[in-house]
């Protein structure tokens, strides 16, 4: 069994309903949910909010909060989970942005990816992971991984 397939067992056990919001990852989280058959009793929906337009229009993050912060921020991790979890019917929200590479910045180096975690009736939780200069689809990978790891916990 995938760890795909035993979040969404341990979401089904739970009474769980999932929704993502993804920047850097562009729908990749909410892909490796939906190989599973059967996802969609506790996979509500995916947000893919690669441009700050869509941070704001789609999830309501705060323009000034991108402004202040930047895209790839915890605040802004923070605002995209608690959208997903607004304008869904899910019960729990994972959020990802970040700098996949190539590139990034002294502040914000390639590797760097701010995760949030939203569930109703508890406080969201935010982290940034360094997974380094790996090149763009191995900093891609390490964050579905980290996101999916993220959710397991939750529904342990």
């Amino acid at each position: 069994m995938t760890g795909a397939a035993r979040i969404l067992d341990a979401a089904r056990a739970a009474g769980a309903m999932i929704a993502t919001a993804e920047s850097c990852t562009g729908g990749m989280i909410s892909a490796r949910l939906t190989d599973v058959a059967g996802s969609s009793d506790v996979f509500d929906r995916g947000f893919v909010t690669y441009s700050n337009a869509a941070k704001t229009d789609m999830l309501g993050v705060s323009p000034a909060t991108l402004e202040h912060h930047g895209a790839v921020s915890e605040p802004i991790a923070r605002e995209m989970a608690e959208g997903a979890l607004a304008r869904s019917a899910a019960t729990l929200a994972v959020s990802v942005t970040g700098v996949a590479g190539p590139g990034g910045s002294a502040a914000k180096p390639e590797g760097m990816v701010c995760f949030g975690l939203a569930a109703r009736g508890r406080p969201t939780r935010v982290e940034t992971v360094q997974f380094g200069a790996l090149g763009r689809a191995a900093v891609r990978e390490a964050t579905v991984t980290h996101a999916l790891a993220l959710l397991a916990h939750a529904l342990a």
